[in-house]
């Protein structure tokens, strides 16, 4: 009984997570007819609804919202301890799951991990590219980044990369039809590439600072998009003005194929972070992830504060 009790709770937990009995299914290598007649049996046995079922989706009760909160992360915790005891085996082993940013993700992540996948060939390495602000306990990753001003309190931060700066710029091309801007508020009069928050409600604000004053501005302009992915080959191709961290610019700057404005406008800010949640206890696998990505010689930080 008791087993049969861990299995069904086991299942519960992962369609209420997942929000769909194929997901579930697929993660939990079930069949679906499998997993529903899981969850039927548990909700008979407690005589209580555990999830509201429609065609399009799954989504707890007011009961199984109660029942995952209270037991949800009981089951992370013993799939923790289970990878922890990787650690008395010759080679440390398990997956690690990190969401980010795609740039982020080619330019340091898959750069600096590499060499940890081939010494450790056990270790896994799983990546979500996301561009909003995940709640990465609920979502079930070991760790997300983001820039260094972002981060939830309660989390542990580690910086991997260095301090970053915006760049404006465009095509000689678009120049050569418009005068550059002079100050932020110049841009205002200019074609410029928006891209749309993840949330869908708006777009970007440029942010801009010089000598201690701060400008905030809403561009327009005829190509919006709703990842940055795409930004610099627009601009290159002369549809606007385009903002993005100055890394994405830099090869066509040097070539000359991009032009560069307003950079006394645009200071250094903090860099990209890995965070974790800071009562989390890392798994063999998890600890040298973040030996890696971490800058040599940077301390890792809670909630702001240097730890």
């Amino acid at each position: 009984m008791i087993k049969r009790n861990l299995n069904d709770l086991l299942s519960f937990v992962t369609v209420a997570r997942e929000g769909s009995f194929t997901r579930a299914a697929a993660h939990l290598g079930v069949t679906q007819p499998a997993l529903s007649q899981a969850i039927t049996s548990l909700e008979n046995r407690l005589q209580i609804r555990l999830l509201t079922r429609t065609t399009r989706s799954v989504s707890p009760t007011v009961a199984g919202e109660r029942l995952l909160l209270a037991i949800g992360h009981r089951f992370d915790e013993i799939e923790t301890e289970l990878e922890i005891l990787t650690e008395l085996r010759e080679k440390p082993a398990g997956t690690v799951r990190i969401t980010s940013g795609d740039h982020i993700l080619r330019t340091t992540l898959l750069p600096k991990l590499t060499p940890l996948m081939h010494q450790y060939p056990d270790i896994k390495i799983e990546f979500n590219v996301n561009y909003g602000f995940t709640d990465i306990v609920a979502e079930r990753f070991d760790a997300g980044v983001r820039l260094g001003d972002t981060i939830d309190k309660d989390m542990i931060a580690v910086p991997i990369g260095p301090q970053l700066r915006m760049a404006v710029a465009a095509s000689p091309a678009y120049f050569s039809q418009n005068s550059p801007p002079l100050t932020p508020r110049d841009l205002m009069q200019h074609s410029c590439i928006n891209v749309r928050m993840v949330s869908g409600r708006g777009l970007y604000v440029w942010d801009f600072e010089h000598q201690g004053k701060q400008v905030n501005v809403r561009v327009d302009g005829q190509v919006i998009f709703n990842t940055s992915l795409h930004v610099v080959d627009a601009a290159l191709a002369g549809h606007g003005i385009a903002w993005l961290p100055e890394e994405e610019f830099s090869p066509y700057l040097s070539e000359g194929k991009l032009v560069r404005v307003l950079e006394e406008w645009c200071p250094p800010f903090a860099g990209y972070y890995l965070y974790y949640p800071s009562r989390r206890q890392p798994s063999p696998a998890f600890s040298l992830v973040v030996d890696a990505l971490r800058v040599k010689g940077a301390s890792m930080r809670i909630a702001g504060s240097e730890a």
